[in-house]
């Protein structure tokens, strides 16, 4: 019976030095945490850019669809309104309505296309022009807030990283 009150004792023992030892162990670490998915970084980049631009082009009165339009129709030259809205990412519909804003704000002439009867060009005036150029100073600056600490060596990568991304999932 000794020997049973022994383990007892002995099992009682550890039990407790158990115990013990758990309330003074620090709790354990958090598991790493995984690489955050780069769909998602690009997605909360886009997410930011998006808010920054939109609140760097309202104090010259456009709007960053209005702004994405024509910055195509200056970059690309003439378009229909099919291809602008391709190039612009939206719908006919929207291109539609940013046309109509451009005109109406005396941003863009409707021109027949020489080659094709029935297709419509859109080119910038000259007063979109010079708003593209306003316009493009606050850009920039955004730009370089975003890229500030990134060398040129590696801004020029990430560009080229980005054109691949969008060209592999196109």
């Amino acid at each position: 019976m000794a020997t049973k009150t022994k383990e007892i004792t002995k099992t009682r023992s550890a039990r407790q030095a158990a115990a013990a030892s758990a309330q003074t162990l620090e709790p354990a670490a958090a598991p790493p945490l995984a690489p955050t998915r780069l769909p998602y970084l690009i997605g909360r980049t886009d997410r930011i850019v998006k808010r920054r631009l939109t609140e760097a082009l309202a104090p010259h009165g456009i709007t960053l669809p209005l702004f994405t339009a024509m910055s195509v129709l200056q970059a690309r030259g003439s378009l229909s309104n099919a291809q602008l809205a391709e190039r612009s990412f939206m719908s006919p519909q929207s291109a539609n309505e940013i046309v109509k804003t451009m005109e109406a704000k005396g941003w863009v002439v409707r021109e027949p296309d020489p080659a094709h009867g029935r297709i419509v060009n859109l080119s910038l005036t000259a007063s979109a022009q010079k708003l593209l150029i306003r316009c493009d100073d606050s850009v920039k600056k955004l730009e370089a807030e975003m890229l500030e600490g990134i060398d040129a060596e590696n801004v020029a990568l990430l560009q080229t990283l980005l054109v691949t991304c969008a060209r592999n999932l196109r």
